[in-house]
């Protein structure tokens, strides 16, 4: 009823339990090696990630891509290079010491948008009660293609950084950031959720050899599969995953086996039916124990004795200024603008929305900050204690800068939530204490200010207007008053039947 999930509460309970509370859990206490330290953290991570844009590929409606791609790619790739150059100058204006870019390196690190917080969102009990299912669809889509695309802007931040010649850093990041990461972790992907979802099909031909049991097992066996095959070839593995979820449930046959109801064939293409059909499988159970723990991993892992650390320059105001400044500006301007070209927002208010929560809304940075930042310091070198160039001193900051800016941004979910909590509880007070009916409230006030009302359009005056205005009481008392003839008829005047050409003050002597 309070509308808190995994990610708040994981996060409270994992800093509870951590170093600085209880220390009853330290993941850095699991090797006196800070490169294993990152390995354990980067690969915590990779796992929850992976089998978390899976699940988003298979739970998207059938051809989502082929549907909305172009969609998608007007609100991802826009979004997060605006993001990433806009952080990247916040960063240098308030951190001297780091070159522009070491700065982009940092940045790219907040580009993408968390699945697992835009998950736990999108497929809450408020989204599911106030967000309209195509831009809780969108959303989705969004926050798993922009995990797997913050590595173009990784790697060429960090070639720039590592390499001695721009040449040799573009080139790398051309063939290697670009046609063997992303292209090929999609191809990669998109071709083993074929070669599944083909498998699946041909096992259900004449009687059901696969039960479903067994098929929801495959959220999990064919996720970690896809990441660690690509992986090991060095591919993208979290846009593989992605692309292996999407082609696997491409024709709808694997998600109408997974749900605990089978759904019509056509409740799947997104239409408003879809939200009624929508059925609560195991698969919620897996991804929430993996959020969970997630989360509870982040909150132990939060390394909150580099908050201030004034001999490299970071002090809490700073990281203050930064989390606030790209909470607000990274992508909500830039979604404001890109709405009336994606169909499925539309509006400001729906780009306004899709920036704050879009996960992340990164607003909600998370999971996926923590591994691509971690990502990124795998390929920094070692830093000295004090650091001995650009590339040491940008070891140093990555950390601490990513890491505030994740708790910020859950704390302010948090007060967010919070503040939803307190105007829910609020209302249902004052309708104990004023028994008026909202919806005949605010249909009287629609109609009394609207185009064609008397009260707009008639000659009546500011105290005729305010005499209207004290009738509202009447027309919004709850059962039985409503139904008492005095104030029915009243209700019908004004509502249905009275002509337009009636001032303010004749609908009072009415």
């Amino acid at each position: 009823q309070i509308y808190l999930n995994e990610v708040v509460l994981g996060t409270a309970f994992g800093i509870i339990i951590g170093p600085h509370a209880a220390n009853i859990l330290d993941p850095r206490s699991w090797s006196s090696s800070l490169e294993d330290q990152n390995n354990i953290t980067l690969e915590v991570m990779r796992i929850i990630l992976g089998v978390g844009l899976f699940i988003i590929g298979v739970e998207l409606p059938k051809n989502y891509m082929w549907k909305h791609g172009r969609s998608l790619l007007a609100m991802v790739i826009p979004t997060m290079a605006f993001g990433w150059l806009l952080v990247g100058g916040i960063l240098k204006l308030l951190f001297p010491s780091l070159t522009f870019v070491s700065c982009l390196v940092i940045a790219a690190c907040l580009t993408p948008t968390d699945p697992i917080i835009c998950s736990a969102i999108v497929g809450g009990k408020f989204a599911k009660e106030h967000v309209h299912i195509k831009l809780r669809q969108i959303l989705s889509a969004e926050s798993a293609a922009n995990d797997g695309l913050a590595y173009p802007f990784l790697s060429i931040s960090i070639y720039l950084t590592v390499e001695s010649s721009k040449r040799v850093a573009f080139g790398k990041w051309f063939l290697i950031g670009w046609l063997y990461q992303v292209i090929l972790g999609v191809v990669l992907g998109a071709i083993m959720g074929c070669l599944f979802s083909y498998f699946f099909q041909f096992l259900e031909r004449g009687k059901r050899h696969v039960d479903r049991e067994s098929y929801v097992a495959q959220y999990i066996a064919m996720a970690l599969f896809t990441v660690g095959l690509a992986h090991t070839i060095g591919s993208d593995d979290l846009l593989a995953a992605f692309a292996a979820g999407t082609a696997l449930s491409w024709d709808g046959h694997f998600t109408k086996r997974t749900n605990d109801k089978q759904i019509d064939d056509k409740y799947a293409n997104g239409d408003k039916q879809f939200e009624e059909a929508e059925k609560e499988t195991f698969v919620s159970v897996i991804e929430l124990v993996l959020n969970c723990a997630g989360f509870i991993y982040i909150g132990t892992w939060l390394p909150f004795q580099s908050f201030n650390t004034p001999d490299l320059g970071i002090v809490p105001w700073k990281l203050v200024v930064l989390c606030i400044c790209t909470l607000l500006l990274r992508r909500i301007p830039p979604l404001m603008l890109l709405s009336y070209c994606v169909p499925e927002i539309g509006t400001w208010k729906k780009a306004l929305f899709s920036g704050h929560f879009g996960m992340r809304s990164r607003l909600i940075m998370g999971v996926g900050a923590v591994y691509i930042s971690t990502l990124a310091l795998t390929e920094l070198s070692t830093p000295h204690d004090p650091p001995q160039n650009q590339e040491e001193l940008l070891a140093l900051y990555i950390q601490p800068v990513v890491a505030f800016l994740v708790l910020g941004s859950i704390i302010i979910r948090s007060y967010l939530r919070y503040l939803i909590t307190l105007t829910w509880f609020a209302h249902i007070f004052l309708q104990m204490v004023f028994p008026f009916r909202p919806t005949l409230y605010g249909a009287s006030f629609s109609y009394l200010f609207s185009e064609n009302s008397p009260v707009r359009h008639g000659p009546c005056s500011l105290k005729n207007q305010l005499l209207t205005l004290s009738l509202f009481p009447l027309l919004t008392l709850k059962e039985p008053l409503v139904n008492s003839p005095p104030i029915t008829l009243r209700l019908l005047i004004i509502g249905t039947t009275l002509p337009l050409q009636r001032t303010a003050s004749e609908v009072m002597i009415l």
